[in-house]
């Protein structure tokens, strides 16, 4: 009986560890399927030649929009648990409390126009609200990811997330020498 018990506290111990090694840290470009290339219907124009009010120019630009709104996603992707980085724009805040918010892969996405292709946001779903979660915050995300396109104010997200777990998150500063100038 002793050693039962034993095994039983060593695997209650155990399992939040194997939890947490679940998840796979991706970068932001894996959420981008292989061959995807929207700039390669636009290469015959020479933007460089047309001005802003240009008829072409307006018909290319929305071209470009549609093409980001319904930017497709990886199938290989659905149901993966995974951990990113990025920066959060609640979609709803009751009571100082976050349940969904878009996640991002720079400072400034979607607040400016245009945002991100689809394929480069996430709606983030939380189990429980969180408190304290403000616009572009760095944080980093664990969870498992679906295949759902959700339409919403700040752009249209090709991927959700059930969050399990959120950490702050502040990226080291790059090297010197390839720091931009």
């Amino acid at each position: 009986m002793k050693r039962f018990l034993l095994f039983l506290l060593a695997l209650c111990l155990a399992l939040p560890l194997q939890a947490a090694e679940d998840y796979r840290d991706i970068k932001w470009e894996v959420l981008v399927p292989k061959g995807w290339d929207p700039s390669k219907e636009l290469k015959a124009l020479d933007l460089g030649k047309l001005q802003d009010s240009d008829p072409r120019a307006m018909e290319a630009l929305e071209k470009i929009r549609q093409m980001w709104d319904n930017a497709p996603t990886d199938p290989a992707l659905a149901g993966a648990k995974v951990r990113l980085p990025g920066f959060a724009i609640p979609l709803e805040n009751k009571g100082g409390k976050v349940s969904e918010f878009l996640l991002v892969p720079y400072f400034g996405a979607c607040i400016h126009t245009p945002p991100p292709p689809a394929n480069q946001i996430i709606h983030v779903v939380t189990k429980k609200p969180l408190a304290k979660l403000l616009t572009m915050d760095t944080v980093k995300v664990s969870g498992t990811l679906s295949l759902h396109s959700a339409s919403t104010p700040w752009g249209n997200a090709g991927y959700r997330l059930t969050l399990d777990t959120m950490e702050s998150f502040n990226p080291a500063p790059p090297p010197e020498d390839k720091r931009r100038r």
